[in-house]
């Protein structure tokens, strides 16, 4: 039996064409510039459980999600050299996620329009979580916030943790805000 194509078929088919012409495809899109600051660790038991592996898993976690980021094509990341010191002097006085603002104005002298940072809190030696935010640099606005809790202490885990956080961003169409 041969197909018959009711008008209603065709002009619905002519619709869905002329919309996918008019969505932007990834080369049309100009990536908004992200400053990527490293992770910072939040830890209430410091002082009773000693935690040797943290800045390794850090900068783990932070080499990880920058190059999720460059493959997924989520953000223009820039370079954080420029501004090396003034983060290193921000984070002598105190953590970046009270600095009250610090990051934005660090972000902007990095020629980014937006700033991400993240930190891992440490609730036991078996609990974790990852978050990541990210906010406009010229207002402070918090565009995005995930998190993801962990179980288990690992090097595996924590690597989980960002590929699950990536995947997410990825799937809900969560980059470039």
């Amino acid at each position: 039996m041969d197909r018959i194509e009711t008008p209603s078929l065709k002009r619905r088919a002519l619709l869905m064409a002329a919309c996918a012409l008019a969505l932007p495809t990834a080369a049309q899109t100009r990536l908004k510039k992200l400053l990527l600051l490293d992770f910072e660790l939040i830890d209430e038991q410091r002082d009773e459980v000693p935690f040797p592996e943290a800045p390794a898993r850090l900068a783990m976690i932070g080499a990880r999600l920058r190059a999720a980021i460059e493959r997924e094509g989520l953000y223009e990341l820039v370079d954080d050299a420029p501004v090396a010191e003034a983060i290193r002097n921000a984070r002598r006085q105190q953590n970046i996620l009270d600095c009250n603002g610090c990051e934005l104005d660090i972000a902007r002298q990095a020629g980014a329009e937006r700033v991400m940072f993240g930190w891992v809190q440490k609730v036991s030696n078996l609990i974790l979580n990852i978050n990541i935010e990210v906010r406009d640099a010229e207002d402070g606005r918090t565009l995005l916030v995930k998190s993801v809790d962990l179980r288990g202490n690992t090097d595996a885990s924590w690597q989980r943790g960002i590929d699950y956080l990536v995947r997410d961003m990825v799937e809900k169409r969560q980059g470039n805000r």
